[in-house]
């Protein structure tokens, strides 16, 4: 019998992405609450930009649940939400992961993996403005920033080798 979305459990993710340069170190921080059960994560990177970082947010927050859920996701990332809602990976992948005019698609890395993770779930793509006293949101902001300054920065290996 397969699962249904009426029987999946509802998870609220907000997500956030910092860089501190554009590019530079950058980071993630998750806030994750199923009932009254909350989760952090984060994560920083010594070379990196603010969009990897928003959509590696999201990517991470979905892949960290352990079975299908209904999702909302809120984060203050345009670019994140818009491409999401619009389903802009679904028609970069079917172009070969080019635009419209033919020029290759920024971090297709990682909206290849969010097309992974985001099909485990149904997700609701939530935009709200940052830094603008929204709790949850202004937490991963911290969060975010917090990885980005760490001492232990990990390698944004695609991004690196593409620019270096």
């Amino acid at each position: 019998m397969t699962e249904s979305a009426s029987d999946r459990k509802s998870v609220d993710i907000w997500s956030d992405g910092a860089c501190l340069g554009n590019p530079g170190p950058g980071g993630y921080g998750i806030l994750m609450q199923f009932g009254t059960h909350r989760r952090e994560l984060l994560a920083g990177f010594r070379r990196t930009t603010n969009n990897r970082m928003e959509l590696l947010g999201a990517i991470e927050g979905l892949a960290a649940l352990t079975k299908p859920c209904v999702v909302t996701l809120h984060s203050d990332s345009t670019y994140v939400v818009k491409a999401m809602r619009l389903c802009w990976p679904q028609i970069w992948r079917d172009r070969g992961w080019r635009k419209k005019d033919r020029q290759p698609i920024a971090n297709q890395d990682l909206w290849l993996r969010m097309l992974e993770v985001v099909g485990q779930h149904t997700v609701t793509w939530h935009w709200l403005k940052g830094h603008a006293g929204h709790a949850e949101n202004e937490r991963c902001d911290a969060l975010a920033n917090q990885a980005a300054r760490g001492s232990e920065l990990s390698i944004d290996q695609c991004y690196e080798e593409k620019v270096l």
